[in-house]
Parts: structure tokens; C-alpha cells; sequence
């Protein structure tokens, strides 16, 4: 089993923002797989099988800067370990539509792991990164990933999601290594 987070903020103000795509990759593996996310803790959570595989899918109902106190309770509740989380987040040092997969390490700048990895006490837990592309010049990060897409990014941001939810089911079913090597090398 699997535990698959999708990190974002919480409400309809952040919805569609470049922040929330870890969100977005969930809410579709939620809908192709005709689960129902409900709350559950400080999260909302499904249980979805594909295969032989089961996957728990799970969106923080917290903002992005704490998501570690959800994922740690979640993990707890399900006496999961670390090792059995897979989150999804967006990324600004990788160009948009970019999915890269790794077995875990730091936060990268990005505070939603740097809260999971000060919660767990470890880094230790594989992620599925997506490019969001950098901020114009003279425009603030924390502001960037909080806009929308342009209208020119969206087919672009809708295939990465398409295929990061695609890579999480990989995940799952042939493991980490099998998903790292189909998907980290797309354009």
C-alpha cells in the first residue's frame, strides 16, 4: 500500500494555482478511479486499488506550510511508515510540464516538504515533482506559485497532471524505479 498526497492549499481561492497541482494529480486519480475523497483527519482521503495495488489518496486540508501535521497523522492512523508516502507537488526549478520522480531527499526550497520532512524527521520518502517554470523577472516566488495558469500554460500544466497521475499509478503497481525511469525522461 501506498500513500499518495497531493499538496496544494486548501479552498476555492487556491484552486487552479500553480501551487496546487499536487492536488490537481490527486483529485484525478480520485476521479478515474471513482473514488470519493472524505474528510478524515486533517485531510480528505480515499482508498483506491489499481490492480493488486491499493492506494490511499489524500489531499491536506491544511495550508501548504504545515501539510507535514496532516501527513503525519495520516501515516500514524494508518500505521504507515515513511517509506510508504508518495507526494505530489509542484516545483519551480524544473520547467513546466516536467515531472521528475526521486526516492526522496530534501525540500528543495519548497515549504509543504520542508513541513513534512520537520513532522517525519526524515526525507526518506519518495515524490513526484512537476514543473511549474520559474517567475518573470522582478516577480516575488511566493507570489508566482499562487497565480493561475495562462491560458497558453494549461494544455501544457493538464498533460503534466495527466501524466504524474499516470506515473503515481506506475508507482503502485511496478514501483518506483520502473516509474523513475518511464517518466523522467519526458519533455
Amino acid at each position: 500500500m501506498i500513500v499518495v498526497v497531493g499538496l496544494g492549499n486548501p479552498g476555492r481561492r487556491y484552486q487552479g494555482t500553480r501551487h496546487n497541482v499536487g492536488q490537481d494529480v490527486v483529485t484525478r486519480l480520485a476521479a478515474s478511479c471513482g473514488v470519493r475523497l472524505e474528510d478524515d483527519g486533517w485531510a480528505r482521503v480515499g482508498r483506491a486499488r489499481v490492480g493488486t495495488a491499493t492506494m490511499v489518496l489524500a489531499i491536506p486540508e491544511t495550508y501548504m506550510n504545515v501539510s507535514g501535521q496532516a501527513v503525519r497523522d495520516l501515516l500514524h492512523r494508518r500505521r504507515r511508515r515513511p517509506a510508504d508516502l508518495l507526494v505530489v507537488s509542484d516545483d519551480l526549478d524544473l520547467p513546466l510540464g516536467r515531472l521528475r520522480l526521486r526516492p526522496g531527499n530534501g525540500a528543495g526550497g519548497h515549504n509543504g516538504l520542508r513541513s513534512i520532512i520537520a513532522e517525519l524527521g526524515t526525507g526518506a520518502f519518495p515524490r513526484v515533482r512537476i514543473g511549474i517554470g520559474r517567475p518573470p523577472l522582478r516577480t516575488d516566488a511566493a507570489e508566482f506559485v499562487l497565480e493561475r495558469f495562462t491560458p497558453e500554460e494549461r494544455p501544457v500544466i493538464d498533460a503534466a497532471v495527466a501524466a504524474a497521475a499516470e506515473a503515481v499509478v506506475t508507482v503502485a503497481r511496478e514501483g518506483l524505479e520502473a516509474a523513475m525511469n518511464r517518466f523522467n525522461h519526458n519533455g
